[in-house]
């Protein structure tokens, strides 16, 4: 049977996303302070756009302002993308609005990159891109890479971060894994010594004897070079050698990049109580950019513009004037949404304090609101809420559930710590102790948990404690 070539013509539906989506994603997850600096460029590139403050006073714009405006756009390689200043993102270019865009008009200018210092989170998530197709994967590593504190280290546990997310633990460990094979090498650990681990691997020198000295560490710190000798296996010349490999090593991984900028943490949501013993929940008003679009400029410059390449160039920024202002009311309306169902939810916690505090996960708050699990993850991403004079992160109220669920896991943290802070010298509260307290009081926690709970907490032992408080004493 012989073969043949033919064309043939398929219709389906696919979905594509346009620099626009692309853009308002992005614009969604930025902070206040990320978004005054993206507003404040595309001010300065686009002559339709005003703020609203300064309209009434300022100077109406001139053709010849129209003109000079131009001639940035056409120095700029000819597209409506934002400069170094903001974080780098795609920007809404007019013509690619009229169709498809390419790839390469996705991505930020090259220049543009390397004009600003490179972040930690930044170099990560750029290679996390590169590393792995799966969106879920790639999802919760995003997720992971923006938990890590300045040094590198992963801030918050895995099982945490996989009750978050909706997701099973060995998804999340998977992910884990996957962001410590990235540079710089023991990124993304959750101790001291898996951060020695990974570098040491990646060098092939994590012998048995090697591993042995990394889980006592804590004999390394008292310099009990005897003891450590004994347990390794080896004599004092391989034992020198081996601390010295250790120290060549770099324990905060995360502080050889630049830092993010560090911003003070201002309400983007602020809440109050109501007159009728609800609360109030609105937006903070310091925090919206507050932009415009100048149509009677445009009517203006439109009739006196004679040339194609002009009247392309005051089309596109119509275009790209009226999606930033639609998406900007968008982004405030979303913002407004998805707070005030955190309120809604966590109605105790404004009323008692953290003793009240709720379980509550991303898909707790999609599913009441109808939004996507991601789209409330990029919406509490550097996002605050301000209540009674202060300032909580939107991610704070996110809490796995303890025991039968009706507790969270922040709460009995909260009230493990309160118990032993009370405790006396002479009856120092044991975690078998501690998990019978807080059963009498309608919270089943195992005394393993209260074990987890303390470590996270940084509070010793109750053996360390009480050895401790007799020394005081003494």
């Amino acid at each position: 049977m012989g073969s043949m070539q033919r064309l043939e013509m398929h219709q389906g539906q696919s979905l594509t996303m346009t620099p626009q989506l692309v853009q308002s994603i992005k614009l969604l997850q930025l902070s206040h302070a990320e978004l005054a600096a993206y507003v404040e460029a595309e001010l300065e590139r686009n002559p339709l756009l005003q703020e609203v403050e300064a309209h009434g006073d300022a100077p109406r714009p001139s053709l010849a302002d129209f003109l000079r405006a131009k001639q940035r756009y056409a120095e700029s390689g000819g597209r409506m993308i934002p400069g170094p200043t903001p974080p780098p993102s795609s920007g809404v270019s007019g013509a690619s609005s009229r169709g498809a865009a390419s790839h390469s008009e996705l991505k930020p200018e090259l220049e543009a990159v390397l004009a600003g210092p490179q972040t930690l989170t930044g170099h990560l998530e750029a290679q996390l891109d590169l590393a792995s197709a799966d969106p879920q994967l790639r999802e919760i590593g995003r997720h992971l890479i923006h938990s890590l504190d300045e040094a590198g280290y992963l801030a918050e546990g895995l099982e945490q971060v996989a009750e978050r997310l909706g997701v099973s633990p060995d998804r999340a460990e998977a992910a884990l894994r996957l962001v410590q094979t990235f540079e710089p090498s023991g990124i993304a650990a959750r101790n001291l010594r898996e951060c020695l681990e990974i570098q040491l691997r990646e060098r092939n020198r994590l012998d048995p004897a090697m591993q042995i000295l990394l889980a006592r560490l804590d004999l390394v710190a008292r310099q009990d070079f005897a003891a450590l000798q004994k347990l390794c296996g080896v004599d004092r010349e391989d034992l020198a050698g081996m601390l010295a490999e250790i120290r060549r090593l770099e324990p905060k991984p995360g502080l050889a990049f630049a830092g993010t900028p560090i911003d003070v943490l201002v309400p983007d949501v602020l809440v109050r109580p109501g007159a009728d013993g609800g609360f109030i929940v609105e937006l903070n008003a310091d925090t919206l950019p507050r932009i415009l679009l100048d149509r009677s400029y445009y009517v203006d410059v439109a009739k006196a513009v004679r040339k194609a390449e002009d009247k392309s160039f005051l089309s596109d920024c119509l275009q790209s004037a009226s999606w930033l202002t639609r998406s900007l009311d968008q982004r405030a309306r979303t913002i407004l949404t998805v707070a005030s169902e955190i309120v809604r939810q966590q109605d105790g916690f404004f009323r008692k304090g953290i003793a009240a505090l709720r379980p509550m996960t991303l898909k707790g708050v999609a599913e009441p609101i109808g939004l996507h699990e991601s789209t409330v993850c990029r919406v509490m991403a550097n996002k605050a809420i301000g209540a009674g004079g202060v300032t909580y992160p939107m991610k704070f109220f996110l809490n796995a559930a303890t025991g039968e669920g009706e507790h969270a896991a922040r709460a009995v943290r909260h009230r493990i710590r309160r118990l032993i802070d009370a405790e006396a010298p002479d009856h120092v509260l044991s975690d078998e102790a501690l998990a019978r307290i807080l059963r009498a009081e309608g919270i089943e926690v195992a005394r393993r948990t209260i074990a987890k709970y303390r470590e996270v907490l940084r509070i010793p032992s109750s053996a360390e404690r009480r050895r401790r408080k007799r020394f005081r004493m003494s």
